[in-house]
């Protein structure tokens, strides 16, 4: 693992996408988006707890803090005293979520690592009955790839998760906001699981075939299904001559019915 500086006399590891936040306003802005009283917190990757420590210093129940870094536990075990927190030294993407059930719901706030933003989102998706609302620090260009509702950027990704959350983009953030600063601008994401969404008929297949719908964006729905097993026929010519990127969750599951 390469290191990239240092912090409190600690290698950071480039490999963990350790960019600390160090603007308190950003911090602030993240804890008054959500409701702090009597709440049980999610963190993941407080690194050397800029963000745990404003957590703690608000009125929350409890607060679990997920962390990759044996370094980064240690310095936290030492330097926050709180019976409120709790720090588990682990991968987030292989946490097993079921102790977090008794405390219920959970509100998540966090500075992801970048490389696998999209992958703790699935994570969040698959466990959002556990899940009240929460703010997320992402890339800018993942963030509004999330919002999207058409045109560039718009795709299965987009669709995946507005299917089972609203967002809301909260502030831009500068790259200097962050030590080391990173190549690209960042920004808030809150997000709320959506209480009663549609179940969907073949759902592991319906997103497979949205993701074949996406394959090529620019291209028609026709060129890139028909090579697939889909028995698009069923279709008007008038229908395969548009793009996935033109419509929207409710004509795609349109489709999907008369596919399936």
């Amino acid at each position: 693992m390469r290191p990239h500086g240092k912090a409190h006399q600690i290698e950071l590891k480039k490999k963990f996408g350790q960019h600390f936040l160090r603007d308190q306003r950003i911090v602030d802005h993240m804890i008054e988006a959500v409701p702090m009283q009597g709440a049980s917190i999610v963190e993941i990757g407080p690194g050397d707890g800029f963000l745990t420590r404003s957590i703690l210093a608000h009125p929350v129940a409890r607060l679990w803090a997920f962390e990759i870094d044996h370094d980064w536990v240690t310095y936290l075990g030492n330097a926050i005293t709180d019976p409120r927190l709790k720090v588990i030294e682990q991968d987030i993407l292989t946490v097993d979520f079921s102790p977090l059930a008794e405390h219920a719901p959970w509100i998540v706030l966090a500075n992801l690592p970048y490389q696998i933003t999209f992958g703790i989102m699935h994570l969040l998706q698959q466990h959002r009955h556990m899940l009240q609302e929460g703010v997320v620090m992402m890339q800018e260009e993942v963030a509004q790839k999330l919002v999207k509702t058409s045109g560039r950027g718009y795709g299965c990704s987009t669709l995946f998760f507005q299917y089972y959350f609203e967002f809301k983009l909260l502030d831009k953030i500068p790259p200097e906001s962050f030590y080391p600063a990173p190549k690209v601008w960042s920004r808030l994401l809150y997000f709320k699981p959506k209480m009663q969404v549609a179940p969907i008929a073949h759902e592991a297949e319906f997103w497979k075939f949205i993701k074949a719908c996406f394959h090529q964006p620019r291209r028609t729905l026709r060129n890139n299904l028909s090579s697939l097993h889909y028995p698009i026929e069923r279709l008007s010519d008038e229908l395969l001559a548009q793009r996935a990127q033109q419509m929207d969750i409710a004509q795609l599951l349109a489709i999907w019915q008369q596919l399936s």
